[in-house]
Protein backbone atom coordinates (compact mmCIF):
# COMPACT_ATOMS: atom_id res chain seq x y z
CA UNK A 1 0.00 0.00 0.00
CA UNK A 2 1.65 3.06 -1.17
CA UNK A 3 2.07 5.98 1.50
CA UNK A 4 1.53 9.54 1.98
CA UNK A 5 5.26 10.04 0.80
CA UNK A 6 5.24 7.83 -2.57
CA UNK A 7 6.34 10.31 -5.19
CA UNK A 8 4.98 7.82 -7.96
CA UNK A 9 2.21 10.42 -8.35
CA UNK A 10 4.32 12.86 -9.49
CA UNK A 11 5.39 11.29 -12.82
CA UNK A 12 1.88 10.87 -13.47
CA UNK A 13 0.69 12.88 -16.61
CA UNK A 14 -2.07 15.69 -15.33
CA UNK A 15 -4.65 14.38 -17.89
CA UNK A 16 -4.64 11.15 -16.49
CA UNK A 17 -6.01 11.64 -13.20
CA UNK A 18 -8.71 13.73 -11.76
CA UNK A 19 -7.81 14.77 -7.93
CA UNK A 20 -10.76 15.80 -5.53
CA UNK A 21 -11.10 15.52 -1.50
CA UNK A 22 -13.84 14.76 0.66
CA UNK A 23 -15.04 15.27 4.40
CA UNK A 24 -14.11 11.79 5.91
CA UNK A 25 -16.29 13.83 9.07
CA UNK A 26 -18.59 14.04 6.80
CA UNK A 27 -19.01 12.30 3.81
CA UNK A 28 -19.33 8.88 3.30
CA UNK A 29 -15.80 7.84 1.10
CA UNK A 30 -18.14 5.61 -0.99
CA UNK A 31 -20.13 8.87 -1.66
CA UNK A 32 -17.00 10.62 -2.78
CA UNK A 33 -16.32 7.81 -5.17
CA UNK A 34 -19.46 7.55 -7.07
CA UNK A 35 -20.14 11.67 -6.81
CA UNK A 36 -15.84 11.80 -8.69
CA UNK A 37 -16.67 9.38 -11.06
CA UNK A 38 -20.16 10.52 -12.20
CA UNK A 39 -18.51 14.53 -12.56
CA UNK A 40 -15.67 12.85 -14.26
CA UNK A 41 -18.23 11.03 -16.85
CA UNK A 42 -20.41 13.80 -16.79
CA UNK A 43 -23.22 11.55 -15.90
CA UNK A 44 -25.39 11.24 -12.99
CA UNK A 45 -24.33 9.00 -10.25
CA UNK A 46 -27.38 6.81 -10.53
CA UNK A 47 -26.29 6.24 -14.24
CA UNK A 48 -23.25 4.37 -12.84
CA UNK A 49 -22.89 0.33 -12.36
CA UNK A 50 -23.72 0.12 -8.56
CA UNK A 51 -20.66 0.70 -6.11
CA UNK A 52 -21.06 -2.52 -4.69
CA UNK A 53 -20.16 -4.53 -7.74
CA UNK A 54 -16.69 -3.63 -7.36
CA UNK A 55 -16.22 -2.79 -3.47
CA UNK A 56 -18.45 -3.03 -0.70
CA UNK A 57 -19.38 0.76 0.44
CA UNK A 58 -19.80 0.20 4.19
CA UNK A 59 -16.33 -1.49 4.47
CA UNK A 60 -15.07 1.32 2.45
CA UNK A 61 -16.78 3.80 4.46
CA UNK A 62 -15.49 1.99 7.83
CA UNK A 63 -12.01 2.18 6.95
CA UNK A 64 -11.63 5.38 6.16
CA UNK A 65 -13.64 6.35 9.37
CA UNK A 66 -11.75 4.18 11.84
CA UNK A 67 -8.62 5.42 10.27
CA UNK A 68 -10.21 9.12 10.73
CA UNK A 69 -11.45 8.39 14.37
CA UNK A 70 -8.01 6.53 15.11
CA UNK A 71 -5.81 9.58 14.06
CA UNK A 72 -3.07 7.04 13.08
CA UNK A 73 0.30 8.91 11.70
CA UNK A 74 0.18 9.25 8.13
CA UNK A 75 -2.73 8.13 5.93
CA UNK A 76 -3.45 4.91 3.99
CA UNK A 77 -5.33 4.07 0.79
CA UNK A 78 -7.12 1.47 -0.50
CA UNK A 79 -7.18 0.79 -4.80
CA UNK A 80 -9.54 -0.27 -6.70
CA UNK A 81 -11.33 -0.28 -10.41
CA UNK A 82 -14.39 1.50 -11.09
CA UNK A 83 -16.42 2.48 -13.95
CA UNK A 84 -12.78 2.30 -15.93
CA UNK A 85 -10.80 4.61 -13.74
CA UNK A 86 -8.37 3.20 -10.95
CA UNK A 87 -9.87 4.40 -8.06
CA UNK A 88 -7.66 5.84 -5.30
CA UNK A 89 -9.25 6.66 -1.37
CA UNK A 90 -7.04 7.92 0.73
CA UNK A 91 -8.06 8.15 4.87
CA UNK A 92 -7.43 12.00 5.05
CA UNK A 93 -10.13 12.66 2.22
CA UNK A 94 -8.72 12.19 -1.22
CA UNK A 95 -10.05 10.68 -4.07
CA UNK A 96 -7.52 9.87 -7.00
CA UNK A 97 -9.12 8.69 -10.14
CA UNK A 98 -6.82 7.64 -13.30
CA UNK A 99 -7.67 5.86 -16.51
CA UNK A 100 -7.29 2.22 -16.09
CA UNK A 101 -7.49 1.80 -19.62
CA UNK A 102 -3.93 3.77 -19.74
CA UNK A 103 -0.75 1.66 -18.83
CA UNK A 104 3.08 2.88 -17.89
CA UNK A 105 5.62 2.80 -19.30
Amino acid sequence: MPSANDTTDDQEPDDLEFVTTFDPDGEPASEAVVTAVAAVRGSKPAALEPLHAVVDPDALDSLVGHADRVGTAGSHQVWFTYEGFDVAVRTDGEVRLRDATVTAD
